[in-house]
C-alpha cells in the first residue's frame, strides 16, 4: 500500500470535478470516495499486526531543506483506525449531500479536499507537514459551513475558524520551540518523544515543558472540543450542511484526540502528568454538562451536537486516567463515536431534507410512516448509548474501567454522565418515533431511499462488527499503548 495514493486519489478527483459539468460531480465524488474506502480497507488488512507500534508503509521525500523538513508519511496502530474511519466517512458524507444542487462542483470537491487534509493529518510523521495538513483542513470546512450552511452560517463559520486558528497558532509556537531547541535529525515526530526540557519554573510557576505542553494541548482540546472550549461546536453543527456535520463529528473532532496521543503526551510526558488531574476534572464536567444540556434541547441537531461534547469529554477522560485500559478505550471509542454520531447526523439530515425543520415539536409518531428510518435511528441510538453487542459498549467500558482504576470518584461521576446520555438519547427516540402524529404533513413523509439505506447499512454493519470483535482495533493498539505508558517518564504504566 502506497500512502501517497491515499492523498492523490481524492486530490486528483477534486481537480477533475471542478472542470466537469455539474451533473457528473456527485458521481465522481462518490466513486473517488469509494475508491478511498477500498484503499483504507486494503491498508487495514495489509498492516503488520505483529509490529503495531512501528511506522509502516513509510514514504519519505525531502521537502524544505532550510528546516530539514520532509514530506514524510507513515501509519501505526494509533493512526490506522482513524485513517480508515476518514476514508469510510467521506463517501457517506457525499451520499448524505446527494441532493445539494447549489454549486455542486465546488461543494463535492470540498469534501474530497477535506479527505486529503484529514488523511494527511493522520499520516504525517513530520511536525511541519502535520501542521500544514491541520491548517489546510480549515479552508474546506469553513467554506462548507459559510456557503452551504443555514441562516446563521457566516457567524458559525467564523467562530469555527477563529477558535481553531487560535489553537493552531499556539501549536505553531510549540513546534517552533521544538525545532529551534531539538536535535539535528529533522522534524520527524519520533525525534521529540520524551524531549528533555530545561528544568525549573520560568513563568507563573510553569516550566518550559509545561508551557510547550499547553501550547500543543490547547490546540488539540479546542478541536476535541473539551469544556470550556466547546462553544464553537454546536453552532458549527447546527449551521453546517448534513455532510459537513457528519465529517465534523466523525473525523475532525478526532484530530484533537489524535494530536494529544501523537504529540502532546509523548513529547511532554512529565507536563501531562502535571496537568492530567485538571484535564480529567474538565473532562468530567464536560461529560456531564454536555449530556445534561443535550437533554434540554428542542433542536434535534443541537442535541446530537451536545452529545458529541459529552462523548468526546469521556474519551479525553480515558487518556487522563493514565492507564493502558483507559487509553485503549479512548482510541476505540474515537472510532465508535464516529460511526454512531455520523449515523445520527445522517438521519437528522434525512428529516431536515424532507421537512426543513429540526424542532422536536414538529415530529412524533414517525415509526408508523418511516419504519426504515425508525429502525436505523434506534440502532444508532443503541450504539451511542453503549448497548452490549454494539460498538459503543467495549470502548465505554474500558474508559470507565480506567477512570475507576485511577480514582473511584472519577468513575462514579463518569457513570452519572453515561446515565444522562441514555436519558437524552431515549428521549430523542421517544419524541421522534412514538406518540401521535401531531403535524398533518408528517403523514406523507417519504421513508429512506435505497442510497440512504445502503449508506446507513454500512455504518450499522460496522457497529455490529466492532461490537462483537473489538479486537480488530484493540489487538493493534494494546502494544503501543503499553509502550506509551512504560516509556513516559512520571506516568504510571
Amino acid at each position: 500500500m502506497t500512502l501517497l495514493a491515499l492523498l492523490l486519489v481524492p486530490l486528483i478527483a477534486a481537480g477533475i470535478i471542478v472542470a466537469m459539468p455539474d451533473r457528473f460531480a456527485r458521481w465522481t465524488a462518490l466513486i473517488a470516495g469509494l475508491v478511498g474506502a477500498a484503499q483504507g480497507a486494503c491498508l487495514f488488512t495489509d498492516f503488520d499486526g505483529l509490529h503495531p507500534g512501528t511506522l509502516q508503509f513509510v514514504f519519505d521525500l525531502p521537502w524544505i531543506a532550510a528546516l530539514n523538513s520532509h514530506f514524510a508519511l507513515g501509519v501505526d496502530a494509533l493512526s490506522l483506525p482513524l485513517v480508515v474511519l476518514a476514508k469510510v466517512m467521506t463517501p457517506i458524507a457525499v451520499v448524505a449531500s446527494w441532493n445539494e444542487s447549489r454549486h455542486s462542483r465546488p461543494f463535492m470537491a470540498l469534501y474530497l479536499l477535506l479527505d486529503v487534509a484529514m488523511t494527511g493529518t493522520f499520516l504525517a510523521t513530520d511536525l511541519f507537514l502535520f501542521y500544514v495538513f491541520w491548517e489546510i483542513m480549515l479552508i474546506p470546512m469553513l467554506l462548507l459551513i459559510g456557503v452551504w450552511g443555514s441562516s446563521q452560517r457566516i457567524f458559525a463559520s467564523m467562530k469555527f475558524f477563529l477558535y481553531t486558528f487560535a489553537g493552531s497558532v499556539l501549536m505553531l509556537v510549540g513546534i517552533l520551540y521544538l525545532v529551534t531547541h531539538g536535535s539535528d535529525s529533522g522534524l520527524q515526530i519520533t525525534s521529540f518523544y520524551g524531549f528533555a526540557f530545561a528544568p525549573g519554573p520560568i513563568f507563573l510557576g510553569l516550566s518550559v515543558g509545561d508551557l510547550v505542553f499547553l501550547a500543543f494541548a490547547l490546540a488539540f482540546l479546542v478541536k476535541v472540543p473539551l469544556f470550556p472550549f466547546h462553544t464553537w461546536l454546536p453552532d458549527a453543527h447546527v449551521q453546517a450542511p448534513t455532510g459537513g456535520s457528519i465529517i465534523l463529528a466523525a473525523v475532525l473532532l478526532k484530530m484533537g484526540v489524535y494530536g494529544l496521543l501523537r504529540f502532546a503526551i509523548p513529547i511532554c510526558p512529565q507536563a501531562f502528568d502535571h496537568f492530567a488531574g485538571l484535564l480529567g476534572a474538565l473532562s468530567l464536567i464536560g461529560g456531564v454538562y454536555g449530556a445534561w444540556v443535550a437533554f434540554q434541547q428542542n433542536d434535534l441537531k443541537k442535541l446530537v451536537a451536545y452529545s458529541s461534547v459529552s462523548h468526546l469529554a469521556f474519551v479525553v477522560l480515558g487518556l487522563c486516567s493514565k492507564t493502558p485500559e483507559g487509553l485503549a478505550g479512548a482510541v476505540l471509542q474515537s472510532v465508535n463515536h464516529g460511526l454512531s454520531t455520523g449515523a445520527l447526523f445522517f438521519l437528522v439530515g434525512v428529516l431536515y431534507e424532507r421537512r426543513h425543520t429540526r424542532e422536536f415539536d414538529q415530529y412524533g409518531g414517525l415509526a408508523a410512516v418511516m419504519p426504515k428510518f425508525a429502525f436505523f435511528l434506534v440502532f444508532a441510538a443503541c450504539s451511542s448509548m453503549g448497548v452490549p453487542g454494539l460498538n459503543g459498549f467495549v470502548g465505554e467500558f474500558l474508559i470507565l474501567f480506567g477512570a475507576f482504576t485511577h480514582n473511584v470518584y472519577w468513575g462514579a461521576i463518569a457513570v452519572t454522565g453515561v446515565v444522562f446520555g441514555a436519558v437524552y438519547t431515549l428521549t430523542m427516540v421517544k419524541r421522534l418515533l412514538f406518540g401521535g402524529i401531531a403535524v398533518a404533513e408528517n403523514h406523507s413523509l417519504k421513508d429512506l431511499v435505497p442510497r440512504e439505506v445502503i449508506a446507513l447499512t454500512v455504518l450499522a454493519i460496522s457497529m455490529v462488527v466492532l461490537g462483537l470483535k473489538p479486537g480488530l482495533i484493540l489487538s493493534k493498539v494494546n502494544q503501543p499503548v503499553s509502550t506509551y505508558w512504560h516509556q513516559a517518564k512520571g506516568i504510571a504504566p
